[in-house]
């Protein structure tokens, strides 16, 4: 006879009701929330947005630090638009751990609100020559000082690791969808906005960011963008470099990189190497260069790709014409089995321009490479698990301020991982950190005028985070 199979538990009702009454304790579903408020505080965050930040036009309410704390926190814990500070609200102990109540979804719009300036906008319109319809504005006050704070940030990040002499910084753009009605259209065929970011690969922190209409070419005003790159990277940093796309195949951009005596950015040597635009001239010395010049660079299951210097020196300007000049590092890719590219092609090339001449070809196209793995994949942390992904609004300094606040709250994730956690979470993404760590269970009690918070996992399970919290100290206060 047929044994009858046995039940599943995952077949059965609930064993429980749900009570209509609230849980009357003082629990919170972020008790690891504390190990973020101690990095962001131990990097004096709100020391900075104190010096820096003025937005408030009374004093009642909360303060500028308050604010930017609490947006800070929300981007951490997964909230991704402003009707999420209200979701927040609603656990009774985050108030607790952070000694202040989180804003209302009203209220911190109307705090995003006063980053915009109108006026700005206005001016860059009426400034725009004949024939273009892209500008980049200027930056109100507000958001010139949110940018400072990060500045400071990364300062203090780059005194608390001393040993990294290296800074390499990485520009790209990237399009956020949006179908406001204030968006412009991008490249890509949607609407939505387009913002530059400045990395520093090697400590994986954004040391600058430009908001943008959808509609600004990449190329457009690059050299601001790579300038307060680099004037925020710490008096530590002795060595220095820059990477970029084919957008970065820019006059203004180059000549900047190539002056030792800079202005506006750090005197000395910066190495670089971008994509080279393929011009014609270009194009015919790559097609032309003799079969022996070619080496051998990577090879898949569908092509042979292989790589060459070119001899291609190309009309210099004036202020260039005395100059070394630049390096061009060719790409050659083949498809295997005699196939051609979906243009009809059999051999497409590439090329790289850099003034690093003591490398390999092999060497520089790698280097150049690690680009991919850097800056494109902060944009999708940033877009995707924070919340810079969704515009909050159509006022564009509202946005440019919640785009911020993004940035900001990597930095800080990024701080933590360096500076408290341990070393294998030094990659751990936004949502590793919130499912180990940010969202924990816990119940705080208070007992003999002392609050304590109880968490639902070990200690050990963060290999202590009490020794974490000795590595995270709290500024000094006069």
């Amino acid at each position: 006879m047929k044994r009858r199979a046995k039940r599943s538990p995952a077949e059965g009702d609930f064993l429980f009701e749900i009570d209509s009454e609230p849980l009357e304790e003082c629990v919170t579903a972020l008790g690891g929330v504390p190990l973020l408020v101690r990095a962001i505080r131990s990097l004096d965050v709100a020391g900075s947005v104190q010096r820096h930040v003025r937005v408030k036009q009374r004093e009642r309410g909360f303060d500028e630090a308050t604010y930017i704390e609490s947006f800070l926190v929300l981007n951490a814990v997964g909230g991704d638009c402003l009707e999420d500070f209200d979701q927040l609200r609603e656990d009774a102990g985050l108030a607790e751990i952070l000694g202040h109540a989180v804003p209302s979804a009203e209220a911190g719009r109307k705090f995003l609100y006063q980053f915009h300036d109108e006026a700005k906008l206005e001016q860059a319109q009426r400034e725009l020559p004949a024939g273009r319809v892209s500008y980049i504005p200027e930056e109100s006050v507000a958001l010139q000082g949110l940018a400072q704070v990060n500045q400071d940030m990364v300062r203090e990040l780059g005194r608390r690791c001393p040993e990294q002499k290296i800074a390499t910084v990485d520009v790209d753009a990237t399009v956020i969808e949006s179908w406001k009605r204030e968006a412009k259209p991008t490249y890509e065929g949607g609407s939505g906005y387009q913002p530059m970011l400045a990395l520093w690969a090697e400590m994986q922190v954004v040391v600058g960011d430009e908001f943008r209409d959808g509609n600004v070419p990449a190329q457009q005003g690059l050299l601001g963008v790579a300038q307060r790159g680099f004037q925020a990277l710490p008096a530590t940093v002795t060595e220095r470099y820059f990477r970029g796309d084919s957008a970065c195949d820019e006059d203004s951009l180059l000549s900047w990189l190539r002056d030792e005596k800079r202005a506006d950015g750090p005197p000395g040597a910066i190495g670089f190497a971008v994509s080279a635009r393929m011009n014609p001239g270009l194009r015919a010395a790559v097609v032309a260069m003799p079969e022996a010049q070619w080496q051998p660079y990577s090879e898949d299951s569908t092509a042979v790709k292989e790589c060459a210097e070119v001899d291609y020196v190309p009309e210099a300007s004036a202020a260039h014409r005395y100059r070394e000049p630049l390096r061009y590092v060719a790409i050659r890719i083949r498809k295997k089995q005699g196939e051609l590219f979906a243009d009809g092609s059999a051999v497409k090339y590439f090329a790289v321009l850099t003034n690093l001449w003591e490398w390999s070809p092999k060497k520089l196209l790698q280097w150049h490479r690690e680009k991919a793995g850097s800056i494109e994949a902060v944009h999708d942390v940033i877009k995707n698990e924070l919340a810079g992904g969704v515009m909050p609004c159509g006022r564009f300094g509202a946005n440019a301020a919640w785009l911020r606040l993004a940035v900001l709250t990597y930095n800080v994730l990024t701080a933590l991982k360096r500076l408290a956690l341990p070393a294998e979470l030094i990659s751990a993404r936004p949502k590793r950190l919130r499912f180990l760590i940010f969202c924990t269970p816990g119940k705080l009690v208070h007992h003999a005028r002392r609050t304590l918070l109880r968490l639902g996992r070990t200690w050990r399970r963060f290999s202590n985070w009490q020794h974490a919290m000795r590595l995270l100290p709290l500024p000094a206060r006069c």
